[in-house]
């Protein structure tokens, strides 16, 4: 049976306990705040949200190069599958493949396939993880980019931002209207899907919106479904807790995954967020 090696980037906010446990390599992408450029990763979670709260204007992000991604090919295995964050968001789907080719050319007896999730974050963990599952299960890698790429049209992810003050930073919304919205206490809830992340509701208070975010993602789950849960925080994992409870209560789950949202998710989230999603 052929081992496949499992690749994907910092963006997929899995914790290191599962990363560890099915062998995952993760490249990371790399965050800027001014001239000083840190690797996703390289900064404390909880000293990157610090940073970011001082900062006047909001870090940058950038992909892996695709030396990097080459590098992260390279082993043993004679397949490498990779999954990445969605093309739309960000140029790291695309380096990838441009990395494919070049790892190729320079290694023919090789095969390297890139998924393009079409998600990021939890979304895009949970892809991960039941692509690390089938390999573990003895599945080849054809058959495995074809059941991930049914599989992401399954995934429900929606999350609640505790502020805007990202979204103001990045010139993404207007500054007054920003401002109105957090002194009024209303928390924004986003959709992630289809490469998109879309404002799609709001509601005043933490409860209230992480109430919101729980029964958006529960109505996806049909009467008898047991799912796979990945819940993350920005820097909140009270919240974290909290929602976990809301859902058990509503359905029970073949897992359940709790991280913290990354450098990545998180120059755009913003401390306080949640995030829920559902496979």
């Amino acid at each position: 049976m052929k081992k496949i090696r499992i690749v994907t980037d910092s963006s997929c906010d899995l914790n290191n306990e599962i990363a560890e446990k099915y062998n995952i390599e993760i490249v990371p992408l790399n965050i800027a705040f001014g001239d000083d450029i840190y690797a996703d990763g390289e900064i404390e979670k909880a000293e990157f949200y610090k940073m970011m709260a001082d900062s006047p204007v909001l870090p940058k992000t950038s992909c892996p190069s695709p030396e990097r991604f080459m590098r992260s090919y390279e082993g043993e295995e004679e397949e490498i599958l990779v999954i990445t964050l969605a093309s739309k968001l960000s140029g790291t789907y695309s380096t990838a493949v441009l990395a494919k080719s070049m790892f190729e050319e320079e290694y023919p007896n090789k095969k390297v396939a890139v998924i393009d999730t079409e998600t990021g974050s939890i979304g895009q963990g949970l892809l991960i993880v039941k692509a690390a599952q089938l390999a573990e299960e003895g599945k080849g890698l054809d058959e495995i980019v074809s059941i991930i790429e049914s599989l992401k049209n399954d995934i429900v992810f929606y999350g609640s931002l505790e502020t805007l003050e990202n979204a103001i930073k990045g010139g993404r919304i207007n500054p007054i209207a920003g401002k109105l919205i957090n002194a009024l206490n209303f928390k924004v809830i986003v959709k992630i899907g289809n490469g998109e992340v879309k404002p799609c509701d709001k509601a005043r208070g933490d409860n209230n919106s992480l109430k919101k975010v729980v029964e958006n993602v529960c109505s996806s789950i049909k009467k008898g479904e047991v799912k796979s849960l990945a819940i993350a925080h920005a820097n909140c994992l009270d919240k974290a807790l909290k929602v976990k409870e809301m859902m058990l209560k509503n359905h029970n789950f073949k897992s359940i995954m709790i991280s913290e949202v990354g450098a990545v998710m998180g120059t755009y989230a913003s401390k306080g967020a949640v995030l829920i999603s559902v496979l």
